[in-house]
C-alpha cells in the first residue's frame, strides 16, 4: 500500500499563491471593463430614463442575432431603446452595426426594417454590415463612419464591455442597457457567464493587440451627412 505523503508547508503556500494569482488574472478583464465604464452607463427602466442620457451624435446599436430573418427578442429590445433615444432627441442618427458575413444572414437590414415598421425615418439610419463583434463595431464607428460621440445600446450584462471597448477605440461613449433579467433571466445568466471569456478576449484585442477590424475601411460619409443635415 502506497503511503500518503503530506505536502510541505512551502508547497502548500506556493499552491495557494498560484491560485490567488490565477484568480486575479481571471478577474482582471472584468475589473477593467467595470471600472472603465462605471461613470458612463445606465440601465433603462423608469419612465424618464432618457433624460439622464447625455446628448450624442448617434446611437450605436449592436447586433444580437436573428430568428427567422427577424431580430431576436434581445435585439428587438435594443432597437426599442434606440428608437426611444431618437424620439426623445438624445441622438440624431442610428448606427446599426451587425453581421452580414453571409448572403442569407443580414442583421443590419433586419434591424433597419424593424425600426422602419415602428416609425423611425429611414434617412436617420446608417447600416454597418461588418460589425462582427463589439470591438469591430466600435473601431469601425470611429474609423469608418467618423463618429466621435455615441450612445451604445445593448443589454445590461454586455454594457461594461461595450462601453469600455468604444471608449478604448477613441469614442466619447455612454451606454444604455436593457434589463433583460426581467424577461429572460435564464438566458441572461448564461450570457453573463460568457462575458468572463468575452471580456478577456476584448482586453487582449483592444489593449494588448490594438487589433484592426476584419474590414477596416474605406471611410464612409453617410453618418456625417445625416448629422450635417440634422444641424
Amino acid at each position: 500500500m502506497r503511503r500518503f505523503v503530506r505536502p510541505s508547508r512551502k508547497t502548500l503556500r506556493r499552491g495557494y499563491q498560484a491560485l490567488v494569482l490565477l484568480s486575479v488574472l481571471a478577474l482582471a478583464p472584468m475589473t477593467w471593463a467595470q471600472l472603465g465604464s462605471a461613470p458612463h452607463r445606465l440601465v433603462a427602466g423608469d419612465d424618464d430614463w432618457t433624460t439622464r442620457v447625455p446628448g450624442a451624435e448617434a446611437a450605436l446599436v449592436l447586433g444580437a442575432g436573428l430568428s427567422g430573418g427577424h431580430p431576436t427578442p434581445m435585439l428587438a429590445a435594443r432597437l426599442d431603446l434606440a428608437a426611444e433615444l431618437y424620439r426623445a432627441g438624445r441622438v440624431r442618427a442610428l448606427l446599426l452595426s451587425g453581421d452580414n458575413s453571409r448572403h442569407d444572414y443580414d442583421e443590419p437590414t433586419a434591424m433597419r426594417d424593424y425600426l422602419l415598421a415602428r416609425g423611425v425615418p429611414g434617412e436617420v439610419m446608417v447600416l454597418d454590415y461588418a460589425g462582427f463583434d463589439t470591438w469591430d463595431s466600435c473601431v469601425r464607428a470611429r474609423q469608418v463612419f467618423g463618429a466621435r460621440r455615441l450612445t451604445v445600446v445593448t443589454q445590461a450584462f454586455h454594457l461594461p464591455r461595450a462601453v469600455t471597448l468604444c471608449r478604448t477605440a477613441g469614442l466619447e461613449a455612454f451606454g444604455v442597457g436593457d434589463d433583460s433579467t426581467r424577461q429572460w433571466a435564464a438566458a441572461t445568466h448564461a450570457y453573463a457567464t460568457r462575458e468572463l471569456v468575452a471580456t478577456g478576449k476584448a482586453l487582449v484585442d483592444a489593449v494588448l493587440l490594438r487589433a484592426e477590424p476584419v474590414f477596416p475601411g474605406p471611410p464612409e460619409t453617410s453618418l456625417r451627412t445625416i448629422l450635417a443635415r440634422a444641424g
